[in-house]
């Protein structure tokens, strides 16, 4: 876990990468709680047994879904120490090169883009995460999310 004191260390930070979360299961129960919140219940999400013969030989989480895992997962990967408030601002950019299967463990690697001061407390973090499924080369996941920190 890397700790960052000030906005100050923070801003030095850019162009580091931070490290690793643990790794993290997502499991079939997992991908039908999210299909039942997002309404998204297409079958290689949420049926096993049609999915056996699809085109992953499973079933396979929402990108969305893996893309929602970032704030848990970057959450072990750095604190910034004297946050009031943090904001998801939003994403400069979003892939997904492979699928993640159910049942497949995943982490996050952090590397800081971009950090600017916005004046009045606020700095803006760009940072590019790396989502990783256990045991393969190609991520499942990878993004660019904006955070506004209030420090």
């Amino acid at each position: 876990m890397r700790t960052f004191g000030s906005a100050a260390e923070l801003l030095a930070a850019v162009g580091e990468h931070l490290g690793h979360s643990g790794w993290q299961e997502v499991t079939q129960e997992r991908v039908d709680l999210f299909a039942e919140a997002t309404g998204d219940h297409q079958w290689i999400h949420t049926d096993p047994e049609r999915a056996k013969a699809g085109p992953f030989g499973t079933t396979i989480a929402h990108g969305y879904l893996t893309l929602s895992l970032l704030p848990t997962l970057v959450s072990q990967v750095y604190r910034v120490e004297g946050v009031r408030m943090a904001i998801n601002y939003g994403l400069d950019k979003v892939r997904f090169p492979a699928p993640l299967p159910t049942g497949s463990r995943v982490r996050v690697g952090v590397e800081v883009l971009a950090a600017d001061d916005l004046g009045e407390g606020w700095v803006q973090l760009k940072n590019r995460a790396t989502i990783e499924r256990e045991g393969h080369d190609k991520p499942v996941c990878v993004a660019e999310p904006l955070t506004r920190l209030l420090i």
